[in-house]
């Protein structure tokens, strides 16, 4: 088969059943889908399947999270970082290249997910079967093509076939149609899919009515963005913006999303921020799509429970933001023994640590407030002993000021609300990993600003939630059984309030919109930190502080503290236009013992869209220069 921008014969896709048959029922394995599948019910049933597979395939790959992360304001590389990493944080560490970015995992996947959509589409249509089938393939049609013009610009809606048709023959050309030609296709399957899909879901976690409302109130408030351009920033293939219509997108964007609200289908806020990404209650209500994994089956979860090379469609992307507390630290025993009192272990506190992703200061300096739960709840902020799970049997072992830690407790613990604290004394070799010695603590500490690539925070949000550990410390080198969230409920608040901010109008304000966020912010029943149920409500202090306005850096402050690490932190930025102002310079330490310093990013307009695969180009069978002319301004060519 000829290799055309990984778009044509793009049905060639394997499904297999997600994580159970309650969820999607496992059909038989193809390597090809024929037009004629799909006229059946049985066959739009398993086209869909693949669909909802696909998720997998980019919604936990390590590299995929990466890009989408490092070199903004929430992550840097970390001390393990390869290429995929620096080359990603423009801090001149690496080259972010049409061969280098990894953007291109979300290129080479979605064209093969959207041909299989148009398969469904196309000829399920034509054989009058139900609305809802089309109306999911129609859903995954739109929220691909949405990832993919926020990345890239204009992109190709002609697979070799026609305009949004099902192709089925190699095609070794192609034409990228503009930014308004993009969004006028996912904006009309986005409207369809609302009215299509049904308010419950058909099986566990299939698209509804909520689920395509959330992305259409999102790409209602993104192009209006795009057509207002704030800043100039460029757009490829060039074409004309009409800046007066984005009123009326951010107009139908609030709107969107305050009827996301007001008509929740089965969705709504959890109780705590907590409860949203705790392992035990994923899957929950606030939870509205999400990439499928299990620890019920491997056949079905796609990847061994013992180990795992970090390949699609693991669930991986957790490893990247781990440091490796289980080989960094060392302390002695009550003999005199060294050993690494955090072991290793599947528990959603620690997982296996790769140490590729490193948080800024500047990010966790937005955690501080000690009322608010989310940085509790986002992560790992303490390190226990757990050294008797491994090859140690010792009571107690010598922690700092020669105070004794017994199991379970705190070997190493990060504190977001001492800013800069004096008391704490980090003099060298008096520490474990470079941290700090704090009077009447046993534990070894760090103040958030004393940071460095080789130690800090991990994230709780997207560690290993597992059934099956027993007794001891599980399977910590497998990749995740647990499904990475990609839609939550509580965006349509942001949403609505962005557009709020951006001039739309209607019942309720922007401060009022997130008040509703901060208030739920407040509330603690469990606290990760003392590893204890805690009860505290500081929600109506918290929104008491808002600020009388709200203006996009405070809602960007707010997304940062609600979604840090989801993996959307870049579209964030570039949808808004504040990349630059808010990530060209970051503070991190490069080693132990040393303090963090500023770093530099250079960030050009030009890379507010990501570079044409290197590889597609290189497919493609036409003259150097319709080639060259393929490629987004700013990057090179060959």
């Amino acid at each position: 088969m000829k290799k055309i921008l990984n778009i044509a014969l793009a049905a060639s896709l394997l499904f297999l059943g997600c994580a159970c048959t309650k969820v999607l029922d496992e059909q038989k394995p193809r390597t090809f889908y024929e037009p004629t599948f799909f006229t059946t019910e049985a066959g739009v049933q398993g086209g869909l399947t693949s669909l909802y597979r696909s998720l997998r395939l980019i919604y936990g790959l390590g590299y995929y999270y990466n890009i989408n992360e490092t070199g903004t304001d929430e992550y840097t590389y970390g001390w393990s970082a390869d290429s995929n990493f620096k080359d990603a944080d423009l801090s001149g560490a690496g080259s972010l290249t049409p061969s280098s970015s990894r953007s291109r995992d979300l290129w080479e996947m979605a064209f093969k997910t959207i041909n299989t959509a148009n398969g469904i589409i196309e000829n399920a249509t034509a054989a009058n079967l139900d609305a809802q089938y089309i109306a999911e393939a129609k859903f995954f049609r739109a929220f691909y093509y949405f990832q993919l013009v926020q990345t890239f610009g204009g992109v190709p809606l002609d697979l070799g076939s026609g305009s949004l048709a099902f192709n089925n023959k190699p095609v070794r050309t192609s034409v990228r149609n503009t930014v308004p030609d993009v969004y006028a296709a996912i904006l009309k399957d986005l409207e369809d899919a609302v009215k299509d899909l049904p308010d419950s879901p058909r099986k566990t976690g299939t698209a509804t009515k909520t689920t395509a409302r959330l992305v259409l109130a999102k790409a209602y408030l993104t192009y209006g963005w795009w057509l207002k351009n704030p800043k100039n920033i460029p757009t490829y293939p060039d074409c004309t913006r009409n800046s007066g219509e984005a009123a009326n997108y951010f107009q139908k964007a609030y709107d969107t999303a305050l009827a996301g609200i007001a008509e929740p289908g089965p969705f709504a806020l959890q109780e705590t921020f907590r409860d949203v990404s705790l392992g035990s209650n994923d899957r929950n209500s606030e939870i509205v799509l999400y990439a499928d994994h299990t620890d019920q089956s491997e056949l079905y979860n796609e990847s061994s429970f013992g180990w795992s090379n970090g390949n699609p469609p693991e669930n991986f992307a957790g490893w990247m933001v781990i440091w490796n507390y289980s080989g960094d630290m060392k302390i002695k025993t009550d003999e005199g023994k060294e050993i690494n009192p955090v072991q290793r272990e599947a528990i959603q506190a620690l997982g296996r640590p790769w140490t590729r992703m490193a948080p800024t200061v500047e990010a966790l300096s937005k955690f501080t407030d000690a009322r608010d739960s989310r940085a509790d709840g986002t992560f790992t902020t303490v390190f226990r002993g757990n050294w008797q799970k491994g090859n140690s049997q010792a009571p107690y072992c010598i922690g700092a000021n020669n105070l004794h830690i017994n199991q379970n407790e705190p070997v190493l613990s990060f504190l977001f609300n001492a800013t800069n604290d004096a008391s704490i004394s980090y003099a060298k070799g008096n520490a474990l990993v470079g941290a700090g010695v704090k009077a009447g603590r046993a534990d070894f500490v760090y103040d958030i600003n004393m940071i460095n690539r080789r130690v800090y925070p991990a994230l709780w949000k997207l560690g290993p939630y597992r059934t099956d550990n027993g007794s001891g410390l599980g399977s910590p080198n497998g990749a995740s059984t647990r499904p990475f969230n990609i839609l939550k409920f509580s965006e349509f608040y942001f949403i609505a309030a962005e557009a709020a901010v951006m001039g739309a109008t209607g019942a309720k304000s922007a401060k009022d919109l997130l008040a509703v966020i901060v208030k739920r912010a407040g509330k603690w029943t469990f606290s990760n930190a003392a590893n204890a149920p805690v009860s505290a409500d500081n929600g109506d202090a918290m929104v008491a502080d808002m600020p009388a306005t709200i203006d996009i850096n405070y809602i960007l402050d707010e997304r940062m503290r609600e979604y840090f690490g989801d993996g959307f932190r870049w579209l964030d930025l570039v949808r808004t236009q504040t990349w630059k102002e808010r990530a060209s310079v970051y503070h991190i330490g490069d080693d132990y013992e040393k303090v963090p310093s500023p770093h530099a990013r250079t960030i050009e307009d030009y890379m507010y869209l990501r570079p044409i695969p290197q590889n597609q180009i290189n497919g493609l069978v036409m003259d150097e220069a319709d080639k060259a002319a393929y490629q987004n301004p700013g990057y090179p060519t060959k």
